[in-house]
């Protein structure tokens, strides 16, 4: 099943990019095409070009270093980004179950190797993209069902959180990317069919 819809693919496009910045610090290439970003105007576009403002500001050695403090960390990182610990306060809890129910049921699997539970933010924001694109099979609707389901409760307070913590500088742009991600997607969830 292909993405015909322009608005679709542009927002597949945008949770692929929020999965790629959440999985890991972006390397010296992937800052290359930050910067180049369009600066255009509305909110998404201004949100586009502070992130490029962001990747001009940095290189992937800070970047790293930046990743490690908000998300890894010695013992552990400044930030959580789980499903469960930010619904229950908890790491592997019921949210975590759930997910792997709905994910079992799509056919959806995290691949071999990856240490991080399957409601790491960064996973959720690339099914999204997935699903959206037509890379799983699955009905369009799913990826409305998803985001119900698995990320509208919890992800916006993340990345609100990623805005303002300690040990972001590039993040910051990512948290107000991801955030306005999440008012767009809740906003579109909340019109009437």
């Amino acid at each position: 099943m292909a993405v015909t819809d322009t608005l679709d693919a542009e927002r597949a496009r945008l949770f692929a990019l929020l999965g790629r910045l959440l999985g890991a610090a972006p390397d010296d290439g992937l800052l290359a095409q930050l910067r180049l970003l369009p600066r255009s105007g509305g909110e998404l576009g201004e949100v586009y070009a502070a992130l490029a403002t962001a990747a001009g500001a940095t290189d992937a050695e800070a970047a790293e270093r930046e990743y490690f403090a908000l998300f890894v960390g010695v013992g552990r990182g400044e930030l959580l980004p789980y499903a469960s610990y930010y619904l229950t306060g908890f790491l592997h809890e019921r949210p975590l179950a759930d997910l792997r129910g709905d994910l079992g049921r799509l056919g959806i699997e995290k691949a071999a190797g990856v240490p991080e539970p399957e409601d790491h933010i960064a996973f959720l924001c690339e099914v999204m993209a997935g699903l959206m694109a037509g890379a799983f099979a699955a009905e369009p609707e799913e990826a409305g069902h998803f985001f119900a389901r698995h990320i509208r409760g919890w992800a916006a307070r993340l990345f609100a959180d990623l805005e303002k913590a300690e040990a972001a500088r590039f993040y910051r742009a990512v948290g107000r990317l991801g955030r306005t991600a999440m008012e767009i997607e809740t906003a579109a969830a909340d019109l009437p069919a």
